[in-house]
């Protein structure tokens, strides 16, 4: 028997990522998977600029930007012609280090994470099922079965199931997973092609033919094709091939496909788990939400649920929080996903609608609407901040207290970069921190020295209040680099109140 801290099932992005932050804040942790390897297919492609800030405290940002591809706007195509052109760069260049979508293949991702999480010791367990666990206050008592048929009972303090929309944790737990799946069936193919929507960017048919996104790969010629089937060939998805797909939307796109290096189809779900755990047993990315591919957010998700539930089992296994405070994982991430299927259900019907009126939405009205919305700032910064999870907050959630200048407890904090200087520099750090930007009192630095809390006093500028931040507040940051608590001129008796509140200790 071998026993652990945390027991993580399924080693996807979503595990790989909790093993990972847990292996980095001392946790000791197992993680086993039913396959025989790591994915060989390219199926989640974005990576959100969110996910590229967290990555920080991986030390993973610079070589997941390195070795993927930097999308540098989105094109929307009408009636075989480029119709409006969407830079990031233009949007989101104020808002974050990463103003760009970035294409960083599932497969490579993956074998990124195993690497990584090898340096901290820890090897992903191939061909290991999870066959049933019990829980009590003590721990959970696992079950597990390896190759061969060798059984074994694995105890540990807590187990995470991010064991995908089939997850045996989820049903052991007897968690409901309502919601339903769509109708239309899609298609998704690595290929190599030509022609001019092969230019490194997205480009998206909006036509009355079947809808085609082509998403650009690293090297030249290599693209993503999501599309649609309809029609009769939709009745036996597992039987289609890529010939039997219809070619009026690549060949409005001027899409010339040379070779297919994969092929498959699938029908879209779009489910929200009832709950996200139960005493020590929790549900994270595919286990707890399914949804749209639309936008991109599938995967990002399942690692920001891995991100905000990590620090949060380190504080309680070190004895520095109470067990209520992962009662606050499914409060916080049940939220936004819920609230994130609401939104790509809303985008998948958008472009999937048939029908005259649908169709004339999308052919007509869209590619009209689109570049003029577009072109006022406001809205370009409400677009790329929802698609680039950098607008996903906290607010009025039980760790997230108070407001100072535009920004709340539970928010993602501003990003400037004035002088020289980026106020995330600090957030690399996976602990509770303090920020300031203009005077600071010498009690609340004395109480934080005390407590090994970092505080960071940034000089009061234009950029610091132009980004929604008010001088000389003081803005607690959580571990995981959300803001926990806003505060005009507080001192220390304000950041003492809050963590005796909560019954919770700096790590």
């Amino acid at each position: 028997m071998k026993g652990c801290e945390v027991l993580i099932v399924g080693a996807g992005p979503t595990g790989l990522v909790l093993a990972l932050w847990l292996s980095k804040l001392g946790v000791r942790v197992r993680i086993i998977d039913r396959t025989a390897g790591p994915g060989t297919t390219s199926r989640a492609l974005a990576v959100q600029a969110r996910t590229l800030e967290l990555y920080r405290q991986l030390d993973l940002t610079a070589a997941v930007i390195e070795r993927g591809h930097q999308v540098p706007a989105a094109n929307l195509w009408v009636k075989g012609e480029a119709a409006a052109r969407l830079p990031f760069s233009a949007i989101g260049a104020d808002l974050t280090p990463y103003p760009f979508l970035h294409i960083y293949p599932q497969d490579e991702h993956e074998q990124l994470l195993i690497d990584r999480l090898q340096s901290f010791g820890v090897e992903v367990e191939r061909q290991t099922e999870l066959l049933g666990f019990n829980q009590d206050e003590q721990g959970i008592s696992a079950q597990l079965r390896h190759a061969g048929g060798l059984e074994e009972r694995c105890d540990a303090a807590y187990i995470a199931g991010c064991d995908g929309a089939r997850s045996t944790v989820r049903k052991a737990l007897d968690i409901g997973f309502p919601g339903g799946t769509y109708q239309q069936v899609f298609y998704v193919a690595d290929v190599q092609a030509s022609g001019p929507a092969l230019n490194g960017e997205l480009h998206v048919d909006l036509d009355e033919a079947d809808f085609l996104a082509v998403f650009p790969l690293a090297g030249s010629g290599r693209a993503r094709l999501i599309g649609t089937v309809r029609d009769e060939r939709a009745e036996h998805p597992d039987q289609l091939r890529f010939e039997d797909v219809s070619q009026r939307a690549m060949s409005h796109l001027k899409v010339q496909v040379e070779q297919v290096n994969w092929f498959s189809t699938y029908r879209v779900h779009h489910r929200v788990a009832e709950q996200f755990g139960r005493q020590r047993a929790f549900l994270l990315g595919d286990a707890a939400h399914v949804h749209s591919p639309a936008g991109g957010q599938g995967m990002n998700t399942g690692i920001g649920d891995a991100i905000n539930l990590a620090w949060k089992l380190a504080s309680v296994l070190r004895g520095q929080a109470r067990d209520s405070l992962l009662q606050t994982y499914g409060i916080e991430r049940s939220a936004f996903a819920r609230r994130l299927v609401a939104t790509t259900d809303q985008v998948f019907n958008f472009i999937t609608a048939d029908g005259r009126l649908a169709t004339l939405l999308r052919t007509r009205l869209a590619p009209l609407l689109i570049p003029r919305v577009a072109a006022f700032r406001s809205a370009r910064e409400f677009l790329f901040r929802t698609v680039s999870q950098i607008t996903l907050n906290y607010r009025d959630m039980p760790l997230s207290v108070g407001s100072a200048g535009q920004v709340q407890g539970g928010d993602r904090l501003p990003w400037v970069a004035e002088g020289g200087r980026d106020n995330f520099s600090g957030l690399n750090r996976m602990c509770w921190q303090v920020q300031v930007y203009g005077a600071v009192s010498a009690d609340l630095v004395k109480w934080c020295g005390e407590r090994a809390i970092p505080v960071d006093v940034f000089t009061w500028s234009d950029a610091h209040e132009a980004a929604g931040l008010m001088r000389d507040a003081v803005y607690l940051l959580r571990p995981d680099s959300y803001i926990a608590l806003a505060w005009s001129n507080a001192g220390a008796q304000v950041l003492q109140h809050y963590f005796d509140e909560r019954e919770l200790r700096s790590l």
